[in-house]
């Protein structure tokens, strides 16, 4: 397989990040048919639109980034930082396509943003995520990250479909 590269977006990538984070949306979606009530609260597709067009400024440096995995010059994959309080990084929107999923990218994608969030003084890393995402749980938990208290006003109806997982830098 060709070479893995994680680096930070540049303007010219964010087309491609838009539309994996459309395709990250989708696999929300497709998860979560037994539970609409989470996609409506926190996915609902025009909301989530319009999120997209500020992803810039969400997630800008020094408090944030937007990363891509890249193979063969194509980018497979993205996340995104910002910081949620003081000292505490959080991982969003982390996609990485079909076709590159083995690859390493997810992995190395977290291990970026981490040791980013590290350098950068953070002291905590932190990450919501859906039950359902099983393979992201999983992933969660070799990266040495464990369950934690919600870092947010949690819906209590979606209580049970909102997992939250972190670590102390």
């Amino acid at each position: 397989m060709p070479d893995l590269i994680i680096r930070t977006a540049r303007p010219e990538d964010m087309p491609r990040v838009r539309d994996l984070c459309r395709a990250y949306r989708d696999v929300l979606v497709e998860r979560s048919t037994d539970i609409p009530e989470f996609v409506a609260h926190y996915y609902a597709k025009a909301d989530f639109e319009d999120l997209l067009t500020s992803l810039e400024e969400k997630h800008a440096p020094p408090k944030g980034a937007i990363y891509v995995a890249e193979i063969a010059e194509t980018i497979t994959g993205c996340a995104m930082t910002h910081e949620v309080a003081p000292g505490v990084t959080e991982i969003k929107r982390v996609y990485v396509t079909e076709a590159a999923r083995g690859s390493g990218a997810a992995t190395a994608l977290f291990r970026r943003a981490i040791a980013d969030a590290k350098a950068a003084g953070q002291r905590k890393f932190v990450l919501d995520t859906m039950v359902n995402l099983t393979e992201a749980v999983a992933l969660y938990g070799k990266l040495g990250l464990t369950p934690t208290e919600p870092f947010y006003e949690l819906d209590p109806r979606l209580a049970h479909v909102i997992r939250f997982f972190g670590t102390d830098l």
